[in-house]
């Protein structure tokens, strides 16, 4: 059953049940004294069986938040009851009662003593107030005497005389009154010829007097209109203020504050400043920017001055952009000057203020607050500016800006940002980055057409020389005038020491412009750009350039201009002393006269363009110095494929493997890949950011062998190649300075693997000129036609010789006349004359390894051949030391080596072919066969190996 059947099954129980506690414990048990006397009968001796019980006591019974302790037991009774156990249980509860009662019972006899005194004490405090109510009265019944025996006549004359001295009082305050409706009048005029601290001065006494009289009615209308007053002036004064936010002046400034301190509110003040500031910032730039929306509109119908400022600016249109954007900051840095202006009033009389102040404390407090005041003001009035040029700088498109217009606004807002720094400390950030994307994009889309006409110039270029100064360099041109502060340095000249200055780590840079020490007197926006200047690099012709300064001295002029002709029996070089000094005069390296393009002064130029908008907004330097180097790729890529590309065709060795790196990087990142057809078609996507490859124009002629197959346009071509990398390594160190540390090393990269490479075209270039300018294949076929197992030691050498050295007679002639055209550099002339001599050397070696017989005697004809070939080339060409020489005498002189040595002399020379190894095996006569199937088997290993 339930617990509630339980208990009422109890409670029927106990109604037919007398309960055996009541038998022990009846009423009569309270009748008087200690309860716990009753069971005296049945209380435990023992000490320690009590404290059994005490500790048999459950938990609950302690606790003191009214816990029923009736539904506790009943709760702890089984489903069936019995009633022994019920009954053992009131036995312990009733044993566990009167030990706690007899506790209780022994604490209240303990405190009995304690009780009693307390007692007492209460009886004595008694005795004491009743003694208090005697004195109370006592005093009271003597105060009545005191009042009854004090006569009238003494209080009536008393109040007489306090009546005369009112009187008296009044006569002087009306008196009083009387000025002061007379001062009200005074302080209008004071305000009318705007002496404000008179008036102040004036005021605050007449306030002083009124605020004692201001129980008369007549003086609370005075005060009324003499706190109207005071109110006049400060907002007269608070106008005042307002002048000084776009024009400072020292003397009126003065004035204002100290018309502020005489009203206790120079900490008002310079709130009221502030927002000034702030208001002269939002109304000057609005003023412009409309000024200029409705001078553009035209229409006057529609109405400007509701619209925001955001909305105005997009308004500008862009010829109108520029010369808005100079007043707007030309107004905004009057603004600034004047903030800093007041800043340094502050400073210098922050002396003054301490002495005028009441009470060090407060001056203390007052010039800290100023000065924090300003300190904050700086960063906050920046902001304001920073936002106006900020909105209206991306209120307008700039794409369709010419990129001449497009530096000369980032060259304001950059200067604008150079005047924050210097103001406030301040980056920036949102400024510039705002600048950098919208300069990102435009300048993507210029760059874009910029390698679209590069690629014009280039297809239509005729590699024709530009006729320049000798001392020509990137200097002159105009796009780089913005450097002319660093070239007018001490340190700086215009002439062949500009490399040695840039090679000791000179930087292009000027020291950072002061502008409010410096140019506190003048606006730094008034500067135009120059426009005025021209360039002067051309000459009228090179060869009477420098009016005739140069000497008939011929050391830079190779050996081979010097010679009129050269016989062709005798091989003697006979000559004309005034052809040779005609031809001297002429025979100029690229020590006098560099050789440039059209197409390489416009590349300078935009590079001298793009290094302009780099200084202007450095966080983009990087970006435009990728893009300088696609040009500079583009134009190495250009001229290599024009005229070089078809030397690896003729010789894979015409080209190292640096050049051929740094060619199939450019072409994979830059060159895109053109439909072959029937090949798989090309991904556009990848060819988005990539320039189609350049065709050479049909006005060059390559294949015209009097012309030696294009040499001069090659020479231009090549050595403005060379001309402009060592322009740009001129340049380095200006770049590496307008770069953060983290990417110096992709452009020490370009350089030392594209721009450091230009040099390096000069061979594949020239090779394919030396290939065709001999006929080497007739010479071959000549050599095929002698016998070399002669028996007879000869004395005369054979007819290839003289055919290879008539083939040098008339490329050297060939040289004088396109030297006529075009200065060929002694640098040209060893590589050209150095490829024609090894190409000379392989047909040499080519035709004697075509022998099919040879002897001791043929070999000695070969050597003969060989040192007749030389000793009439030194009288063709200047070239020392003849390159491969030991190319062909080694093999040669092979024959007569032994078989042991032999062995070891293939095994050194992997410079020949394979053919060339077995055609010398089969020839030589004085090894065995078995020895000479080894020295075969020998070299077809070291061909696999080779392969």
């Amino acid at each position: 059953m339930d617990l509630k059947t339980r208990i009422k099954s109890i409670l029927k129980k106990q109604d037919s049940v007398a309960s055996s506690t009541e038998e022990v414990i009846n009423h009569d048990s309270f009748s008087g004294g200690p309860v716990v006397t009753k069971y005296k009968q049945v209380k435990p001796s023992n000490p320690h069986e009590e404290q059994e019980i005490l500790d048999s006591i459950e938990k609950i019974y302690y606790n003191t938040e009214g816990i029923d302790t009736s539904h506790f037991e009943l709760r702890k009774q089984p489903e069936v009851l019995d009633l022994g156990d019920i009954d053992l249980d009131r036995i312990r509860l009733r044993k566990q009662l009167q030990v706690v009662s007899k506790k209780v019972s022994d604490l209240v006899l303990q405190n009995h003593p304690a009780y009693a005194q307390e007692l007492q004490r209460v009886m004595d405090l008694q005795k004491t107030l009743q003694y208090a109510s005697v004195i109370c009265a006592n005093g009271r019944s003597q105060l009545s005497v005191a009042r009854n025996t004090f006569t009238a006549a003494s209080l009536n004359m008393l109040a007489s005389y306090r009546k005369r001295q009112q009187l008296v009082s009044l006569l002087k305050s009306l008196r009083t009154i009387k000025t002061l409706q007379r001062t009200d009048v005074r302080l209008r005029e004071l305000m009318e010829e705007e002496d404000y601290c008179g008036a102040i001065q004036l005021c605050l006494e007449c306030q002083k007097a009124a605020s004692t009289y201001r129980h008369f009615t007549c003086i609370s209308e005075l005060n009324s209109k003499l706190q109207d007053t005071l109110v006049m002036i400060e907002e007269q004064i608070d106008v005042a203020l307002s002048k000084t936010c776009s024009n400072f002046d020292e003397a009126h400034y003065e004035k204002v504050q100290t018309a502020y301190r005489l009203l206790g509110k120079t900490q008002t003040a310079m709130d009221q400043l502030h927002m000034h500031f702030t208001s002269a910032i939002h109304n000057t730039a609005f003023q412009i920017v409309l000024g200029y929306v409705e001078l553009c509109s035209g229409t006057g119908r529609e109405n400007f001055h509701k619209r925001q400022y955001t909305d105005l600016c997009k308004n500008v249109t862009q010829e109108s952009f520029t010369p808005c954007l100079i007043d707007l900051s030309k107004a905004l840095w009057e603004v600034m000057k004047s903030y800093h202006k007041t800043m340094c009033w502050h400073e210098e009389h922050e002396e003054d203020s301490e002495e005028t102040e009441d009470g060090k404390a407060q001056a203390d407090f007052n010039k800290h607050y100023i000065k924090q005041k300003l300190e904050h003001g700086l960063s906050r009035i920046w902001q304001d500016v920073q936002s106006k040029v900020k909105m209206f700088v991306l209120g307008t498109d700039l794409s369709g800006f010419k990129l001449e217009e497009f530096i000369r606004v980032l060259d304001l807002v950059n200067r604008m940002i150079e005047i924050g720094e210097e103001f406030c400390r301040s980056k920036s950030e949102g400024l510039q980055d705002s600048l950098k994307q919208q300069s990102l994009n435009y300048f993507k889309n210029h760059h874009r057409y910029r390698m679209e006409e590069l690629r014009m110039f280039l297809e239509n270029e005729g590699w024709e020389m530009c006729p320049v100064k000798s001392s020509f360099s990137f200097v002159h041109l105009l796009e780089f005038r913005f450097m002319k502060s660093w070239m007018k340095s001490p340190n700086t000249s215009l002439n062949s020491s500009t490399a040695d200055d840039l090679s000791e780590g000179g930087v292009l840079n000027s020291s950072k412009r002061r502008y409010f020490v410096e140019e506190a007197g003048k606006n730094p926006f008034d500067e135009k750009p120059d426009e005025d200047e021209n360039e002067d690099f051309f000459s009228g012709s090179w060869d009477d350039e420098d009016n005739g300064d140069l000497s008939d001295s011929d050391s830079d002029v190779p050996d081979e201009l010097k010679q009129d002709y050269i016989d062709e029996l005798t091989g003697e070089g006979k000559s004309n002393s005034r052809q040779i000094k005609r031809r001297i005069s002429r025979g100029r390296n690229e020590k006098f006269i560099p050789i440039v393009t059209n197409t390489t002064l416009n590349v300078m130029r935009v590079i001298g363009k793009y290094m302009q908008m780099m200084t202007v907004l450095k966080p983009i330097a990087f970006d435009v110095i990728l893009c300088m180097s696609q040009l500079f790729d583009y134009y190495f890529y250009t001229v290599y494929s024009f005229f070089g590309a078809d030397a690896v065709l003729m010789h894979e060795r015409s080209i190292n493997n640096r050049l051929s790196m740094a060619l199939q990087r450019i072409h994979s990142n830059l060159i895109a890949e053109s439909h072959v057809p029937g090949a798989p078609p090309v991904d556009q996507t990848d060819n988005l950011e990539k320039m189609p490859q350049a065709y050479l124009s049909p006005i060059v002629d390559l294949h015209r062998k009097d012309q030696l197959y294009g040499l001069a346009e090659r020479v231009v071509a090549v050595e403005s190649l060379i001309f402009l990398a060592k322009q740009l390594d001129l340049l380095q160190p200006h770049l590496e300075s307008m770069i953060p540390s983290n990417k110096k090393a992709f452009l020490q990269q370009f350089f030392s693997q594209t721009v450091n490479m230009a040099e390096e075209v000069r061979k594949p270039v020239y090779w394919s000129v030396s290939t065709q300018a001999v006929n080497y294949d007739l010479v071959q076929g000549q050599m095929s036609s002698v016998r070399w197992d002669i028996k007879d030691i000869m004395s005369q050498h054979n007819p290839y010789v003289d055919s290879m050295l008539r083939g040098f007679e008339s490329v050297a002639q060939l040289l004088v006349e396109i030297n006529r055209r075009v200065p060929i550099p002694r640098v040209v002339y060893q590589t050209l004359w150095e490829h024609c001599v090894r190409l000379a050397n392989r047909t040499f070696v080519e035709g004697y390894s075509n022998a099919k017989k040879c002897s001791n005697e043929g070999r000695a004809l070969m050597q003969l051949d060989y040192q007749q070939f030389l000793m009439k080339l030194d009288t063709i060409i200047d070239l020392k030391p003849i390159p491969e020489k030991d190319f062909v005498e080694s093999y040669i002189k092979a024959y007569y080596l032994p078989e042991n040595q032999l062995d070891s002399w293939l095994q050194d020379h992997k410079e020949y072919s394979n053919k060339q190894f077995l055609a010398l095996i089969n020839s030589v006569d004085h090894i065995n066969k078995k020895s000479r199937q080894r020295l075969v088997n020998l070299v077809e290993d070291m061909d696999r190996n080779r392969r």
